[in-house]
């Protein structure tokens, strides 16, 4: 069995070495492809893989058609949005995520940027604390999990909203569950955003939420994008000029929001929430060892595609 690791950002090279060490214990061999440039390169080397590992690499149809041997496609992270699923189930290819092994990075990150913003980025003046600010977590998945248990360390009151995750469990880890995301932008101090990019969830982050956020609330992404509507984003933050918008993923209107709302906005200069030499370690050995795990036993605990 032959397995592709193809990363046009690549993994740290201790990273590497953990996953060919888990696959060449199984039997399997390694090929490298990183910092490619040309999609050429990718169709070409998938071309006699039996398995894919990933990071934000877009995997399309054309990947799959150019790979008659490809059995199974991990994204070492939680977030799958680069793979077509729907031609990876058509080719017959079962793809995974790592969910999990990037959270506490991301919920590190989200912390870490919440205390810049209260200091007011640093700037020298005089900021507030976090300290009994209530922290709303839209999602409780992994990363909301390990959001509010440092927030709490922090003294904040947390409570959260998940569609999908049953109240008892959100009760269950010592933070309030209330009944809908109108609720949470409306009583949270800080709404952390943590909803995958789904045909649901896409530009759903909109006025009527934003604008019923109290005063002086922060609202922080490190999720996706695309779950912001920008335009209805900028409208609210130019007639709200308390609020405030952080962000890991540069929005496409970044330069309108660097203008316009100094002081009020900051976006890292690419996604840093999975940028932890840990984080990168965890996930690359778990899509490792998802890939031997399937390959050898059928398990497909993680499968994201039917």
């Amino acid at each position: 069995m032959k397995v592709l690791i193809a990363t046009e950002k690549p993994f740290a090279a201790v990273a590497v070495k953990g996953i060919k060490e888990v696959l060449t214990d199984a039997g399997y061999e390694l090929a490298l492809l990183e910092k490619y440039t040309e999609r050429e390169a990718l169709l070409a080397a998938v071309a006699d893989v039996d398995a894919l590992i990933v990071r934000s690499d877009k995997i399309g149809e054309d990947v799959f058609a150019a790979a008659p041997q490809l059995k199974i496609v991990v994204r070492a992270g939680a977030g799958y949005d680069n793979i077509d699923l729907a031609a990876a189930t058509a080719h017959n290819v079962v793809v995974m995520n790592t969910p999990g092994q990037n959270a506490n990075a991301v919920a590190e990150l989200v912390m870490g940027l919440l205390v810049f913003t209260v200091r007011n980025f640093f700037n020298g003046k005089s900021g507030s604390e976090l300290k009994g600010k209530t922290l709303g977590l839209l999602a409780f998945g992994n990363v909301g999990r390990n959001v509010a248990r440092i927030a709490k360390g922090f003294g904040m009151k947390v409570q959260a909203f998940d569609a999908y995750c049953p109240a008892e469990a959100i009760e269950a880890a010592d933070v309030k569950s209330v009944t809908s995301q109108e609720e949470l932008f409306k009583t949270s101090d800080v709404v952390s955003l943590h909803i995958p990019a789904t045909p649901e969830t896409c530009q759903s982050i909109n006025a009527q939420l934003v604008s019923s956020m109290k005063q002086d609330a922060i609202l922080i992404n490190t999720a996706r994008k695309e779950i912001i509507n920008e335009a209805e984003l900028i409208k609210t933050l130019e007639e709200r000029t308390d609020l405030k918008y952080i962000s890991d993923i540069k929005p496409d209107a970044d330069a309108v929001f660097a203008e316009k709302f100094a002081g009020r906005y900051f976006a890292t200069p690419k996604k840093m929430g999975a940028q932890t030499a840990e984080a990168n370690i965890n996930a690359g050995i778990a899509a490792a060892n998802q890939i031997v795990g399937f390959l050898k036993d059928g398990d497909n605990k993680f499968q994201v595609n039917k």
